[in-house]
């Protein structure tokens, strides 16, 4: 893992989107662009690209700081504390 953020250390196991939708987004009845999982308390949201972004609102609200996307062909986590892409 990348050096540098004792964050990704809370991640014991990486979780996954119980379904493939922004959950604020479908209470409210907005679209998305693309989903990215807490991997504090499992939230799927969505990413800073879609017009309410409820992911970086919800590290804010929740200071949970390591989200993972969870689009198709993309692998890769976020530490908003941070501000940095962590890898493997």
């Amino acid at each position: 893992m990348a050096t540098g953020c004792a964050h990704i250390e809370l991640v014991e196991t990486v979780l996954l989107p119980k379904q493939h939708v922004c959950q604020e987004c479908v209470k409210i009845g907005s679209s998305w662009v693309h989903l990215r999982t807490c991997q504090t308390c499992g939230m799927t949201l969505c990413c800073d690209s879609s017009p309410n972004r409820h992911a970086t609102k919800h590290f804010h609200a929740s200071r949970h700081p390591i989200v993972t996307s969870v689009e198709p062909g993309e692998d890769w986590t976020w530490c908003y504390v941070d501000d940095r892409f962590l890898s493997e």
